[in-house]
């Protein structure tokens, strides 16, 4: 199969550090194209990596195989009804959208035109991270587990989207998938400045509790997911790889599902509507 031809949507520092970079250099992607907002920043990151820039997302959709987003959850949401309607699979940033009904409506129009999507869940394409979660038995934990998750970092950057919006659905997902599905938020609490505190109820009758803060001032960020109780003992603490890396494993997993020779992305859009979900349910519980 030819390399995918992708289509880059948005020119921030994820866009030109992660995605643009990214794509170019997988060997089953190829970067073709780019808009962004002000012509001028699609027209200096499409040069850079040999692509080209746009003005009309209608004709991009057009030129390429695959839509990237890199801009914020409702522009992204939009987009990518109509991404998908075109029939052009979708690399979506998490969270998928601004609301619950946003982000339904996407994965419907995925699931009626049948295209592929994966969700940029960077952690979850750690090697570390897949080893301490296949580690954990696979069946739900029961009410003789405990687990907790603890993220704490200085960031002007994720500051600016709030703790829970830009934090809450990688540790939301990390653990949903160690511990069971999340079933309830029986508590929340929201203080400043930007410090969510939450627990967690899961299918199998485990327990979670989640602390996050983007104003905390230590570097590296303290990041922790720790499980007891009746699945054992599991501790994960760090990043564990570098967002390309993780990135790179998340372009081998769609290349290989849109070539057939691999199964359809388990964090798709799909994933990112019930992490949608979850959001709002801490947020809920906070009010």
């Amino acid at each position: 199969m030819d390399r995918l031809r992708v289509g880059l949507v948005g020119g921030g520092p994820w866009a030109r550090t992660v995605h643009a970079p990214g794509l170019a250099a997988h060997p089953g992607t190829e970067l073709a194209a780019v808009w962004t907002r002000r012509p001028e920043v699609a027209a200096e990151l499409a040069a850079e990596h040999g692509a080209r820039c746009y003005p009309d997302l209608e004709i991009l959709f057009d030129a390429v195989d695959v839509v990237a987003f890199a801009v914020p959850p409702p522009v992204q949401s939009r987009l990518a009804l109509f991404a998908a309607a075109a029939g052009k699979h979708l690399i979506c940033e998490e969270p998928l959208a601004a609301t619950v009904g946003e982000a339904r409506a996407v994965v419907d129009a995925v699931e009626q035109t049948g295209v592929h999507s994966t969700l940029v869940l960077t952690m979850r394409h750690v090697p570390g991270v897949r080893e301490w979660l296949d580690e954990i038995p696979a069946e739900p934990a029961g009410p003789d587990t405990v687990a907790s998750a603890r993220w704490l970092c200085a960031s002007p950057r994720r500051a600016g989207h709030g703790a829970l919006r830009d934090l809450g659905p990688h540790v939301l997902d990390l653990l949903d998938a160690a511990v069971g599905p999340v079933t309830d938020v029986p508590w929340a609490r929201h203080e400043e400045p930007d410090l969510w505190r939450f627990g967690l109820l899961h299918s199998g009758g485990a327990r979670s509790t989640v602390t996050l803060c983007t104003q905390v001032p230590v570097e590296p960020p303290e990041i922790e997911f720790t499980v007891f109780g009746g699945a054992g003992r599991h501790r994960l603490a760090g990043r564990g790889a570098d967002a390309p890396t993780c990135y790179a494993a998340l372009l081998d997993e769609l290349v290989a599902a849109v070539d057939g020779s691999g199964p359809a992305p388990a964090l798709d859009v799909r994933r990112g509507l019930h992490l949608q979900e979850l959001v709002e349910a801490v947020r809920f519980a906070a009010a």
